[in-house]
């Protein structure tokens, strides 16, 4: 097995300070039934294969069709629905946040730290409607959608593209590994294509 890729934003790996990452899993949706302990287990272990480190945050939404497309028209400049975004925070430095008393630390505090605070990956936003209404034409079940579009999310975050074929190779390749790795535990299933965008 080929060595798990390292993330990379800016050309550095994305190790936080001293801590665990933290992952944030809500479900903002009603139309499709979502296990949010289970999303989240995924989402640890996939920050974990990737070798994230240390105190960082990530976060993974499950939203409405309306909910999707409107962040989809205010980013993409597309209104339609889709089935994931990815949110990625740019800034892997954290900067302590200019305040009026931020040049002053107090009789007894020492200065702020930006090793202490966390390394804000980004966020995620999975439409699970969608999901199930592609799943039997794409990954078989929606179950296994949902998973590739945590996955696939998790990769655009973490710095992965597939604008160009080579990095659409290495991006899908990657997200086989670890679906089949953390996901299914053993190969794809038969009806699993995966061809998402």
């Amino acid at each position: 097995m080929a060595e798990p890729s390292r993330p990379r934003l800016g050309g550095r790996q994305k190790v936080g300070g001293e801590g665990d990452p933290e992952v944030f899993v809500a479900d903002e949706q009603r139309t499709v039934a979502v296990d949010v302990a289970r999303w989240r287990e995924l989402t640890e272990a996939v920050l974990a294969a990737e070798g994230v480190r240390g105190n960082v945050e990530l976060s993974v939404l499950f939203v409405e069709e309306d909910d999707i497309a409107a962040l989809n028209e205010q980013f993409l400049g597309n209104a339609a629905p889709t089935d994931v975004l990815a949110f990625p925070i740019d800034a892997v430095d954290v900067d302590v946040m200019s305040s009026p008393t931020s040049g002053h630390s107090g009789p007894d505090r020492p200065p702020p730290d930006p090793s202490d605070q966390p390394l804000l990956l980004g966020d995620v936003v999975v439409c699970p409607a969608v999901a199930a209404r592609q799943a039997a034409e794409h990954a078989g079940s929606v179950d296994d959608e949902v998973a590739l579009l945590v996955v696939h999310g998790i990769l655009h975050v973490l710095g992965h593209d597939h604008a160009e074929p080579e990095e659409m190779a290495v991006m899908r390749r990657r997200e086989l590994e670890l679906l089949e790795s953390l996901h299914w535990h053993g190969p794809a299933p038969a009806g699993f294509r995966q061809e998402q965008s």
